[in-house]
């Protein structure tokens, strides 16, 4: 992981996106209808979500698809956990 995690889930737009993906897998295009910003702002911001870890990329075709990465989550888990105990 290259970027804080904490960092990437501040921003609405990227915990939007976390939330569509985590329905289920979609490209960039699926992304950007549900949102009032572009498509290259999307894309943006799903790159913070990729160098952050909480999301990967499979290339099919010429589709792009983003999901989820459970593991990507455990920091934040941990992090969270932390104060239940």
């Amino acid at each position: 992981m290259t970027k804080d995690v904490f960092h990437a889930i501040a921003d609405p737009n990227r915990r939007h996106l976390l939330e569509e993906l985590r329905r289920q897998p979609q490209t960039v295009n699926e992304l950007a209808d549900g949102l009032p910003i572009s498509r290259p702002a999307v894309s943006q911001h799903l790159k913070a979500l990729l160098d952050s870890g909480l999301v990967t990329v499979e290339s099919k075709g010429t589709s792009r698809i983003y999901a989820v990465r459970m593991d990507g989550f455990m920091h934040v888990n941990l992090w969270v956990d932390q104060f239940w105990s």
